[in-house]
């Protein structure tokens, strides 16, 4: 029986575009041009080369755009006395973080090919100022380029939402990750020295689901820390190594690494920032991944929720 689109959008999912958007980059920013004072004139002539993975993703009907690309090309235009002038120009990261998020501004790196002169200077800063800002402007189109012509794909019904490409405000949970943060105090509380754990009742709180991407991308989804704000909607630290700590959520969650096999499983101390989780206790979280033909299962098993808590933790672990 066919899963309802409710149900059936609720489940992470991935279409790989990488050459599609290799294309779009090298049509769309080959057609920007910019005129200057008298005949002036510059353009990106070609883009030379486009390095690195794009992806659409979906969780909970909501469509997120994931990328990270190195872009060449060379740039061209007329000067005010005519020559021709040439160079090229290296854009080292265009992501999802610079583009949508705002993490990080544009990095260019011009060159300048033709002997210099007063026109031929004057030519480049009209590329570096007023090309550049063509340029950014086109980037932007990108995330909505990438949702409009793959979203369907990935979308059983129903108008997808774009709301998992926003910026976080002021480095808050937001959207989804509401339900999952609602009891986290997303500012880092003040050192002090860590109370001592008093002996607790506790439970183990256990959540599964069934996802239509591959256990590898999966575990690098949940441990990488480019790609952790994609789903949560809020900062993350995180190393991905055994004996180091993490933090999600803006600090709503941290703990430490305690095992990791990729693909498979992962452990991990687990502490939540609120008022209801009791001072110095900790819990650990158990994640596995179970591949099959077409999905994966994913597992989370808490054990150590202090009694009573057991209703708020299993929506907490649902909102993941």
């Amino acid at each position: 029986m066919a899963l309802p689109s409710s149900t059936a959008n609720w489940h992470w999912k991935t279409k790989h575009v990488t050459p599609w958007a290799r294309a779009w980059f090298e049509q769309e920013l080959s057609t920007l041009t910019v005129k200057g004072d008298g005949d002036t004139v510059v353009t990106v002539e070609k883009v030379t080369e486009v390095d690195g993975d794009v992806e659409l993703g979906q969780r909970k009907s909501k469509l997120i755009t994931i990328y990270d690309c190195r872009i060449e090309a060379k740039w061209s235009g007329t000067a005010s006395d005519g020559t021709e002038v040439s160079g090229t120009l290296t854009i080292p990261e265009v992501s999802h973080e610079n583009t949508v998020d705002g993490l990080s501004d544009y990095v260019f790196n011009w060159t300048l090919t033709t002997p210099s002169s007063g026109p031929v200077n004057a030519l480049y800063d009209l590329a570096t100022t007023r090309l550049r800002t063509a340029i950014e402007t086109k980037l932007a189109e990108f995330p909505a380029a990438l949702i409009d012509t793959h979203g369907k794909d990935i979308t059983v019904s129903g108008d997808p939402s774009r709301a998992g490409t926003p910026s976080i405000p002021n480095g808050q949970a937001s959207g989804t990750t509401a339900a999952a943060a609602a009891t986290a105090d997303a500012r880092a509380p003040a050192e002090k020295a860590p109370p001592r754990a008093q002996p607790l009742n506790t439970e183990t709180v256990t959540v599964d689901a069934s996802f239509q991407a591959a256990a590898d991308d999966l575990f690098s989804l949940l441990t990488d820390e480019k790609r952790i704000p994609m789903w949560s909607r809020a900062p993350a630290q995180s190393k991905a190594a055994v004996g180091t700590e993490y933090s999600l959520f803006g600090g709503g969650v941290k703990g430490t690494y305690t095992g990791l096999t990729p693909g498979k499983e992962i452990v991990q101390t687990w502490a939540l920032s609120s008022p209801s989780w009791p001072a110095g206790h900790v819990a650990t979280l158990t994640t596995t991944l179970e591949q099959s033909s077409d999905s994966t299962k994913l597992v989370l098993s808490l054990a150590g929720v202090p009694k009573g808590m057991e209703d708020e933790i299993h929506r907490n672990l649902e909102g993941y």
